[in-house]
């Protein structure tokens, strides 16, 4: 069995504040305890991302911005420039939601754009990428179908949650993958 130190562990860790009437001295604690405990990355509303990396200038966490949170129901050119602005903004990770009413019109075509388009921006910048799915809305072939997009893009993770949903990540979830089998076009 792998053991890992307390900073081992605390570099595995997004510290997050999503909240909508998070303010400026919420943000300062949030990156002062992100300093304190060594934590890899905050996760904030993109919003926030030019005084999160200010506060955290010098160090090694990253800042990572929230696009299209925690609905995902905005236009793919809504989210192209809200990761564009963060990134300029100096945001090193992209954590954003897919647009669920298209994963619900099966609308696969489109989930790979958006999911293929936000990635591609990320790489040509040097950001990380992370695609959440919000698996609490979706059916197993939806997930499923989403997880095979992924694979074929390959963002730099998935999140099944957005903490902001009727439930959280679950085991069946994480075990959930793309089957060989299974075609997402109509």
């Amino acid at each position: 069995m792998k053991r890992y130190t307390i900073d081992q562990l605390a570099q595995m860790i997004d510290h997050t504040n999503l909240k909508p009437f998070a303010d400026q001295a919420a943000m300062e604690s949030l990156c002062r305890e992100a300093q304190q405990f060594h934590f890899k990355m905050v996760a904030i509303n993109s919003v926030q991302t030019a005084l999160c990396k200010h506060l955290l200038e010098g160090t090694d966490i990253h800042v990572g911005a929230a696009i299209s949170f925690p609905l995902g129901q905005t236009t793919l050119e809504t989210k192209v420039f809200e990761t564009q602005d963060a990134i300029e903004d100096g945001a090193d990770e992209i954590d954003y939601v897919v647009n669920l009413s298209e994963v619900k019109n099966k609308n696969y075509r489109y989930i790979e754009k958006e999911m293929e388009t936000i990635t591609d921006i990320c790489r040509e910048e040097g950001v990380i990428s992370k695609v959440i799915f919000e698996n609490c809305y979706l059916e197993k072939d939806e997930i499923e179908a989403l997880a095979r997009i992924a694979r074929k893009v390959k963002p730099d993770f998935i999140k099944t949650s957005t903490g902001f949903g009727t439930g959280g990540a679950t085991i069946e979830d994480v075990k959930l993958r793309a089957p060989a089998k299974i075609k997402i076009y109509p």
